[in-house]
């Protein structure tokens, strides 16, 4: 049966889409996303190939406990094994340990109220009934974080299977305990996952794309081509900007994380690396330049707005004003390569020819600003934008370089 009509066609009249159209577009996606992906792990080191690796340790996990308890011991019971090694893989070393004491702690009383119930109704249905609810009830509780769910799990294969014996719940605790040890050491041992590649790669995209808001704004202003449009795409950009910073603050908090018990025995061992992060001053740095480009963008679309009191200052100044913003845009790209080689204390950033420049530009400005603040009409709308244009301005350029100036 299909669904899509002669008269259905994407970009029709009728503004829909035909439901094959959408799913082969979906699949097409999805495809060119996988195979960015699988280029990008086969590349070099990048989030994907940590993702990469994390995934067939979690893999080598469940077929190293399967050895172990079915090979080795002889376990007749050995499913448990892998099944707590596969999920124990987590994304760092800590949370690996949180998780393996709540499902443990999970699967013991799944076991334990399985059994209990097999024992007072001696059915299989009526064990079912009357532990499954409790023990969903009980998985919300939030000392099980989200293994929760493994007690009512446990508590259906124990009941299922037909042996809730004490030897039999004996031999599951035990395997879920092996399985446990097994992932956990595993995930530490094996390429413990260390985000701090994640911070880096986040910090410096946060200065790149910032400098890509400025420079796009500068060609826009250079050209004569600033209106209303423009300008809403420009404030657009430097909004999503936002975006980058929450994802900073997301891989900090990953990073700090997966520091967390590898400090130690860890390194000793050379199974953690010892490559300091970028210190939070950064992030505080380039969230503060991210608000000084919002501002700004802002400030130039209420401008361009025909509907609004403010008016773009005079052309010339304003072309004056885009290669103060390039300039600004150039340091940010530096500041991003600076980043993504390893950083360090900052240094000054600008050398003695862009510095100068960037002073003459500065002055031109405020120039401008003299000319306009002595015109009558339009000529104060025109010095109240300007005058703020050049605050945002100069907040870049204290944040991107620190060292003291002559007034």
């Amino acid at each position: 049966m299909t669904y899509v009509r002669d008269e259905m066609r994407p970009g029709d009249a009728t503004g829909r889409v035909a439901p094959v159209s959408r799913v082969a577009d979906a699949v097409r996606r999805d495809a060119l996303a996988f195979g960015r992906a699988a280029r990008a792990a086969w590349k070099g080191p990048g989030r994907e190939r940590d993702l990469l690796v994390q995934s067939l340790k979690a893999a080598a996990a469940a077929l190293l406990a399967w050895l172990v308890a079915q090979v080795w011991l002889g376990d007749p019971m050995a499913l448990m094994a892998p099944w707590v090694a596969l999920v124990l893989v987590q994304a760092t070393v800590y949370s690996s340990l949180v998780q393996a004491a709540r499902q443990f702690a999970a699967i013991c009383i799944g076991a334990l109220v399985a059994s209990g119930a097999q024992a007072v109704t001696d059915d299989t249905t009526g064990a079912l009934a009357l532990s499954v609810p409790v023990l969903m009830l009980l998985s919300n509780w939030p000392r099980f974080g989200d293994q929760g769910i493994y007690a009512a799990t446990t508590a259906v294969f124990t009941i299922a299977s037909g042996t809730v014996s004490a030897v039999a719940v004996g031999h599951r605790l035990g395997q879920a305990a092996l399985g446990a040890l097994i992932g956990v050491a595993v995930n530490a041992l094996v390429l413990p996952p260390i985000h701090l590649r994640d911070v880096r790669e986040n910090l410096a995209a946060l200065a790149r794309e910032s400098g890509d808001v400025l420079r796009d704004v500068a060609e826009d202003l250079r050209g004569g081509e600033w209106d209303a449009q423009s300008a809403a795409d420009r404030l657009g950009a430097s909004i999503r900007l936002q975006h980058r910073v929450e994802a900073l603050r997301s891989a900090r908090g990953w990073s700090k994380e997966s520091l967390r018990l590898t400090s130690g025995a860890l390194r000793a061992l050379h199974r953690a690396p010892t490559a300091a992060l970028p210190p939070e001053d950064e992030d505080e740095r380039f969230g503060r330049v991210t608000g000084h480009v919002t501002a700004l963008t802002r400030t130039l679309a209420v401008a361009a707005d025909e509907n609004r009191t403010p008016a773009p200052p005079d052309a010339a100044v304003l072309r004056c004003y885009a290669e103060l913003l390039d300039l600004l845009g150039d340091t940010c790209h530096a500041e991003a390569d600076r980043l993504l080689d390893g950083g360090g204390p900052p240094d000054p950033r600008l050398d003695e020819r862009t510095e100068a420049v960037m002073r003459e530009l500065h002055e031109k400005v405020q120039e401008g600003l003299r000319e306009q603040a002595g015109q009558s009409g339009p000529g104060a709308a025109r010095t109240a934008v300007l005058g703020t244009l050049l605050l945002q301005a100069e907040n870049l350029w204290a944040e991107l370089d620190p060292d003291p100036r002559e007034a």
